[in-house]
């Protein structure tokens, strides 16, 4: 798979997942409409910001390195993508609840941290 073929795919579905969290919106009130709005309304929020994320971090490699260097850690871009969006969403999810302080961030932070230290741990081991 190319870079620009990944790409396409990827705005693509990060489109298709603007609109569903749009029409989660716009349909469902997850005040209202209890456990499953809300399951509704986060996840479909945490796959635009996980397209949007990787994009920018891809986009990011791209123009910091050559076209084969962004290609090769396509797999990186999106974990670390997903990770941010999981930040976000968690942070959400605490202001929801209000119960998020600055601590609490700050320990959400160190916790995704943590997973992308383990991560990268263990692909240098790999290799």
């Amino acid at each position: 798979m190319t870079l620009r073929l990944y790409l396409w795919g990827m705005k693509l579905s990060t489109v298709l997942a603007i609109i569903a969290w749009g029409l989660v919106i716009y349909y469902i009130d997850p005040e209202n409409s209890g456990f499953i709005g809300q399951i509704l309304f986060y996840s479909s929020f945490y796959l635009v910001l996980t397209g949007i994320f990787t994009l920018i971090f891809t986009l990011i490699r791209k123009k910091l390195a050559d076209q084969d260097t962004a290609a090769f850690y396509l797999g990186t871009n999106f974990r670390q993508g997903a990770l941010v969006a999981l930040l976000a969403i968690i942070l959400l999810l605490f202001q929801s609840l209000r119960i998020l302080t600055w601590w609490d961030g700050l320990l959400v932070v160190a916790g995704i941290f943590i997973i992308e230290l383990y991560f990268l741990n263990k692909s240098k081991t790999k290799e």
